[in-house]
């Protein structure tokens, strides 16, 4: 189901004297391993989702070491797995997704950061921002400055990633706060190599237990009065105790320049970035030596007011590169400035874009504009020049193409079995009207785009029900959530199911059940057909538990039922039954279907056996041109193409090689009232001598009907 990583797992088991190579999450899978990690935990979220995929896969490795694995039904379950660092020196790491996942796991990660760990406590964030993300843009710093968390923002290097995750657990032990570190989209694919160490086995393990308990201490619970003086300790013991670590083990890392009267600080995911925009200028090389003296900040919180002081003083000005609003970091450094009574100009933001991501483009020109104020008598005519050529040729490139390119929004992939249920819900409202659909995170947002445009809000993930509250009581028409499997064990079985019981809701939620969490990579969930770890049944299923919170109203479709889907949809909302009603739309995600089947149909051929691909195509001569068969399910399979007949100007709709073969098409068809226009065809593989008479009994009788005698084609597969 998932992307095997079998191959790369092997690396894992490198010892001192070997060079691991691979990527980034591979080598922070393998630091963790070398940092005697006791327990390990998170929920999936891209662009971190195959680190545990990889934990997940390398299972007898974690039993070898004694590494407790938790695969996590939210975030929030996740931060609170790390409370076993509270008590106990046991180093523990989980990991999720950027901002949206810390949302989820901050009332946890508050009580975790006010109480302290003994033993070391990593958070790995897959930090996601800027054009290439999926999720609102937002930034980790805020959630550390507010809980006196430590932030990591490593420099895209291998090294320097292995060494911020040991130094992470160090820094959280010496510290007693648990540390974050962030790794962009861009540090996750990394490739290098680093040299290796032996895989170290926990004091505390599966391999080693506890005897006995912790002995009970107050101080050790966030819970008053005990959190008053955690708050100074924060502040009185950890902080100073963290600045002094990062600055005794060098985390932040200091590249000299000849270029001494202006300087860069940088936030250490931006270094690589950075660097090349120097080289546009001709101040920096591929090997990284800057003419302008820089200062990597791999750690982003805390700062070090000594350090950046030493740094900046005798500088003229100095750029702050921080990527993002608010620019926490340049206010902080400000601060630090002024207290120090340092005169530096600090420059950021406005040289440098308020907001988005800091492309290569983006901090050129930011550089151009910070050494023409500050430095003018620096030579940098060539790299300007070459730079403008370079955007120049872009343009000309672009001119040459013609004008801009339709948008491409994307979409559901061909065959996928949420498209039915979209498409229903538009034959639907041709009935009862529009209707006011929440909508929510998963592959189902998909529908926002064209052709279905479908969704009014996006509030969270599983948070679709809880935002159509707020709508029904208000509108003459029940308000339809859409939810995925994912989001319904996330946080919509009590956030939605249960809240809309306990108020007495009257909506309707349609819960898209695919059987993983799909949007992510596939990972398994509590009502999957089989788990991470034993791939043995899950134990959980939705329409039990739906119906045990209280719900009375409860079908189960197959989403390619088209005219059933339609059906129990319009009866939803048309009777008058009041309370949640909710329709579970049954279908497997058609990725992880066809990944199965491929292997399956694969080593049937090989041995001979029967195999039987269905598709479906559009007769021409049918086909009317209204083309209503693509407006109502949006398939990548279904396009145009010129008309065949000469007298009709008006394309016909075609159905390309891409097909799956789910018939949703001709489901289409059928329930929209359209045209007899689709087939559907069988290709079979070694056939049967059964097969075979069919196949020519078929051709002869078809070219009797044509009015003339059929050659006798040979079978397929003869």
């Amino acid at each position: 189901m998932e992307r095997s990583f079998a191959k790369e797992i092997q690396s894992l088991r490198l010892g001192a004297g070997a060079t691991f190579q691979g990527e980034g999450i591979l080598a922070v899978t393998k630091a963790l391993l070398q940092s005697g990690v006791s327990y390990v935990g998170g929920y999936q979220g891209a662009p971190v989702s195959h680190l545990l995929d990889v934990l997940v896969q390398a299972q007898d490795i974690l039993d070898e070491l004694g590494i407790h694995l938790e695969t996590c039904t939210n975030e929030a379950s996740a931060a609170a797995l790390l409370g076993a660092s509270i008590n106990y020196p046991a180093r523990g790491a989980v990991t999720w997704k950027s901002i949206v996942g810390t949302n989820v796991a901050s009332d946890a990660l508050s009580n975790l950061a006010s109480a302290g760990v003994i033993g070391g406590a990593l958070i790995i964030l897959g930090e996601d921002y800027g054009e290439g993300a999926s999720v609102i843009q937002e930034r980790s710093h805020a959630y550390a400055m507010k809980s006196s968390m430590w932030l990591l923002d490593p420099r895209p290097d291998l090294p320097t990633i292995t060494r911020c995750v040991e130094q992470g657990f160090a820094l959280s032990e010496a510290s007693n706060t648990p540390v974050m570190m962030e790794l962009r989209i861009r540090a996750c694919h990394v490739t290098g190599e680093f040299p290796a160490k032996d895989n170290v086995a926990a004091k505390v393990s599966r391999n080693a237990r506890l005897t006995d308990p912790a002995s009970f201490n107050y101080d050790r619970l966030s819970h008053p009065p005990a959190t008053f003086m955690q708050e100074r300790l924060k502040l009185e013991r950890r902080l100073p105790a963290a600045q002094e670590f990062i600055q005794e083990r060098g985390l932040n890392e200091l590249i000299p320049g000849d270029l001494q009267e202006i300087g860069i600080i940088v936030q250490g995911g931006l270094y690589n970035t950075l660097n090349r925009a120097l080289m546009n200028l001709n101040l920096s090389d591929a090997f990284g030596r800057s003419r302008v003296p820089l200062l990597v900040l791999n750690v982003t919180y805390p700062l070090v007011p000594g350090q950046i002081s030493q740094f900046c003083a005798g500088k003229r000005a100095v750029l702050m590169v921080e990527e993002g609003s608010p620019e926490y970091i340049e206010q902080a450094i400000h601060t630090i400035l002024r207290k120090a009574d340092i005169n530096t100009r600090l420059h950021g933001k406005g040289m440098l874009p308020a907001a988005g991501e800091y492309t290569i483009e983006a901090l050129t020109r930011g550089l151009l504009a910070f050494i023409k104020a500050e430095q003018p008598q620096i030579d940098i005519s060539t790299g300007e020049a070459g730079f403008q050529t370079a955007l120049d040729t872009r343009r000309a490139a672009q001119a040459l193409i013609g004008p801009d390119l339709p948008m491409r929004p994307p979409t559901f992939c061909t065959g996928c079995p949420e498209r039915p249920v979209f498409t229903a819900i538009k034959l639907v409202e041709r009935q009862v009207g529009k209707l006011h659909v929440a909508a929510d995170i998963g592959c189902h947002a998909l529908a926002t785009f064209a052709p279905f445009s479908l969704g009014n809000s996006i509030l969270g993930y599983g948070m679709s029900l809880a935002s159509a509250a707020g709508v029904g009581p208000l509108s003459s028409k029940r308000p339809l959530a859409i939810m995925g499997d994912g989001g319904f064990w996330h946080n919509g079985v009590l956030s939605g199911v249960a809240s809309s019981i306990f108020n007495r809701g009257d909506g309707v939620l349609v819960v898209m059940q695919n059987g993983y969490t799909s949007a992510t990579g596939v990972q398994y969930l509590p009502s999957s057909t089989g788990n991470r770890l034993d791939h043995q049944p899950g134990g959980s299923d939705i329409e039990t538990t739906v119906k045990a919170l209280g719900v009375r109203w409860v079908r189960r479709i197959r989403s390619y039922s088209l005219p059933e889907m339609v059906k129990s949809l319009r009866e939803a909302m048309t009777t008058a039954q009041k309370g949640l009603k909710v329709i579970i739309a049954d279908g497997e995600c058609q990725l992880a279907r066809q990944r199965r089947l491929r292997v399956t149909e694969a080593e049937a051929l090989k041995s001979g056996e029967r195999v039987v691909r269905t598709r479906f195509g559009i007769d021409d001569s049918v086909c009317t041109g209204d083309h209503s068969c693509i407006r109502l399910s949006g398939c990548p399979s279904l396009t145009i193409k010129l008309n065949p007949d000469p007298l009709r100007s008006d394309p016909v709709a075609s159905v390309i090689s891409s097909c799956v073969g789910c018939g949703h098409c001709g489901e289409v068809a059928h329930a929209a009232v359209l045209c007899p226009s689709f087939y559907k065809t069988e290709i079979v593989h070694n056939p049967t001598w059964w097969d075979r008479l069919s196949d020519r009994l078929h051709r002869t009788i078809i070219g009797w009907l044509n009015g003339k005698p059929a050659a006798i084609q040979p079978a397929a597969g003869e």
